[in-house]
């Protein structure tokens, strides 16, 4: 079986830490057997797509989840002031 080599780092990301949260760091870094600069990049990454994940996805229990699409498949609600104003030409 074949092994691929690592992708190489394109970029240098720098941060300034104290000594006693470096320790941590480097303390948290020998529990998971990798380096600092590794156990951090993929701490911080990890807690990015926690971010992004946020923004793109929710749940529902079940009964709310029934009520969202019965709204989503609804049709649209008739807004007399948005009809006007989408009716009226473009400023520009």
């Amino acid at each position: 079986m074949f092994q691929t080599a690592p992708a190489q780092k394109e970029t240098r990301l720098s941060i300034r830490a104290t000594e006693s949260e470096k320790a941590i760091l480097a303390q948290a870094a020998r529990v998971r057997r990798t380096n600092v600069s590794q156990f951090v990049l993929q701490a911080s990454l990890d807690a990015a797509n926690a971010i992004l994940v946020e923004q793109t996805e929710f749940r529902l229990p079940p009964d709310q989840w029934e009520a969202f699409c019965e709204r989503i498949d609804a049709p649209p609600k008739v807004i007399p002031g948005l009809q006007q104003l989408f009716s009226e030409p473009e400023p520009f």
